[in-house]
């Protein structure tokens, strides 16, 4: 059921949209896990961008909890004198997702930014359900902040990776790094277990982001309600760094980021709050498809640049 509300559409989402809801075939839910994280890594070569020039680009290994987690680390200026360092968390539900999906955007924000950019990738379900992918968020940056020459931590993702990133940031406020996490931007991150939200009724079916694939992930994730990690919506966000949340229009999952921003400001942590009005969950990576999303790429990166610049000041 909706609001009975029409929702602004811009018109390369209503045609990107028309263009995937037409496709035969099983949907995500209806495979098994390596199957779908194929079908997203498929997507992201047909609808995002390139990943473009960029000076550096390198792959590791780092100890985790659980044995070695891959990085990936992108740089426009090798050799710069230690700064801010932001630690990037892939979106794609817990279940899919990995380096390849983000690797244009992760390449864009190391350039906008003119920052490092360390993507992490984690563990995922349902092989390694929760907490796997929290612990190795927390494990990773801890490393991060130990290992890369860097002044404070930017944490960063989308979707399942702006979960992480509040969840993380939520960590190293009560047992804090070796150096400290000075913004935070979660990109239409996901602050809870249930889909009591308008804008999920609004939005569950035929935006990309479905119903079904929600409860797919969710059941495969298996994240306990009543841990920070899954639901920080529920619990205490005082001492936050300054954050950037940003969500998008016809997202099921905009009610509760918009709701989360409210938490945070109610708390005291500066707070800026976007919305890519009139596009869809998954944006970041579908630059290509939705031409509109740079632009939106590209604010939300010139933004974050000024909250860092203010935070290092």
């Amino acid at each position: 059921m909706t609001d009975g509300t029409t929702h602004y559409t811009r018109p390369d989402v209503a045609g990107f949209l028309a263009f995937l809801n037409a496709q035969d075939g099983p949907k995500m839910e209806e495979l098994p896990p390596e199957a779908a994280r194929a079908m997203m890594r498929a997507m992201g070569e047909l609808a995002d961008v390139p990943r473009g020039d960029i000076a550096k680009v390198e792959d590791r290994t780092i100890p985790g909890p659980a044995g070695d987690i891959p990085i990936r680390i992108y740089d426009s200026h090798p050799g710069r004198q230690a700064g801010p360092v932001m630690v990037f968390y892939h979106g794609g539900g817990w279940v899919i997702g990995d380096l390849e999906t983000h690797d244009p955007y992760c390449a864009e924000a190391a350039r906008q930014l003119d920052m490092p950019v360390v993507a992490v990738d984690y563990r995922l379900a349902p092989e390694h359900p929760f907490p796997a992918a929290p612990e190795d968020c927390e494990a990773a940056t801890r490393w991060i902040a130990d290992n890369i020459p860097c002044t404070g931590l930017v944490l960063s993702g989308d979707s399942a990776g702006g979960n992480l990133t509040i969840a993380t940031a939520l960590t190293l406020r009560d047992k804090p790094a070796s150096k400290p996490v000075i913004a935070i931007h979660p990109i239409y991150p996901a602050v809870t277990t249930h889909h009591d939200w308008q804008s999920y009724r609004d939005f569950k079916d035929g935006h990309l982001l479905t119903e079904g694939g929600m409860k797919w992930f969710g059941d495969q994730y298996a994240a306990a309600p009543d841990d920070y990690r899954a639901a920080p919506i529920d619990f205490p966000a005082e001492g936050l760094p300054p954050t950037l949340l940003v969500t998008a229009g016809l997202d099921p999952l905009r009610d509760q980021g918009r709701a989360y921003a409210a938490k945070l400001i109610e708390a005291g942590v500066p707070t800026t709050y976007r919305e890519a009005k009139g596009n869809i969950h998954g944006y970041i990576c579908l630059a290509k498809a939705i031409p509109s999303a740079a632009e939106d790429i590209r604010g939300n990166l010139a933004v974050l640049k000024a909250i860092v610049a203010e935070a290092t000041a």
